[in-house]
């Protein structure tokens, strides 16, 4: 059976993020205004293949994070839904 993950990765709310920032800073510049607090992350899109969903859950965990996410500096949430 397959199922579709959807994986959203930020960085942690506590840590700085100087590309968020540098993009919030320059909407001023080209004329946009009223926006704050960017913080800039990933988005994720995967298929698995497991028996059920419980084990694409397992696989998914294990993927973000061992790879796909930094737990150190990010966090991670996902939406899974056959496929």
């Amino acid at each position: 059976m397959k199922f579709k993950a959807d994986i959203n990765i930020m960085p942690l709310k506590e840590l700085l993020d100087p590309q968020g920032k540098t993009v919030g800073k320059n909407m001023g510049n080209i004329g946009i205004t009223g926006i704050e607090n960017v913080r800039i992350g990933k988005h994720i899109e995967l298929l698995i293949e497991a028996n059920d969903e419980a084990a694409a859950k397992e696989k998914l965990e294990t993927a973000c994070k061992k790879l796909l996410c930094n737990v150190v500096m990010e966090s991670y949430s996902y939406t899974l839904s056959p496929a």
